[in-house]
């Protein structure tokens, strides 16, 4: 259960100190944002930012920003070629130092999302879960999380789901600092980028679990 302490800091500090703290990183990140931004134009082309519907707080749908990864590329019947085939090398390298998820820090900013909660997943997947699995819409969607901090893409859904329901049930200003550094040190350490049969993770399929 949620101390009063952990209570207070929900809901009246998280989101004041998730708009201070992605202003601030904005600010300081300029330069990068536009670095980044010239090579993915030059390199991938237009749009420069992938943008994507997924399910926030209370299953809200908002669009999320990235940086651009993949290409175009499309087969003779113009169905998109897979992942593991559009991802470039660069592309690859935006993810490995997931400068592809600067852009996330204004839809921090805008209130879609925080510095620290369950990822935001895809829309299509909001029919699959579980009672349990759907408590992680009980708090903004995060730029990390507990998951991403112990395995990221390398774990298995169980475990993530298991994690995000762990973090709802424990934030506080503390874990949330903590969770802030191990992602830095995992940012520089480049671990759980990918899964062993996926670009970057397997397809959640649901399961029969309540």
């Amino acid at each position: 259960m949620e101390s009063s302490n952990g209570d207070f800091y929900r809901r009246f500090i998280k989101r004041s100190m998730d708009f201070i703290l992605s202003l601030i990183a904005i600010i300081i990140l300029s330069l990068i944002f536009l670095i980044v931004a010239i090579i993915v134009r030059v390199k991938l082309g237009s749009p420069i930012l992938f943008k994507q519907k997924r399910p926030g707080l209370n299953e809200k749908i908002f669009i999320m920003y990235k940086f651009r990864t993949m290409t175009d590329e499309r087969d003779k019947n113009g169905e998109l070629l897979p992942d593991s085939v559009r991802l470039t090398k660069f592309g690859r390298f935006l993810r490995s130092t997931s400068l592809d998820e600067l852009p996330e820090l204004f839809n921090i900013l805008k209130g879609d999302m925080s510095l620290i909660g369950p990822r935001p997943l895809l829309v299509q997947y909001l029919p699959l879960y579980n009672k349990y699995q759907k408590r992680r819409h009980e708090v903004r969607p995060g730029l990390s999380g507990l998951a991403q901090i112990n395995g990221r893409n390398t774990i298995s859904w169980e475990e993530r789901f298991h994690l995000d329901i762990e973090y709802i049930e424990n934030i506080t200003f503390i874990n949330d600092i903590i969770i802030i550094m191990k992602t830095i040190a995992k940012v520089f350490k480049r671990e759980g980028i990918s899964s062993q049969n996926d670009a970057t993770m397997e397809a959640f399929q649901g399961n029969k679990k309540s």
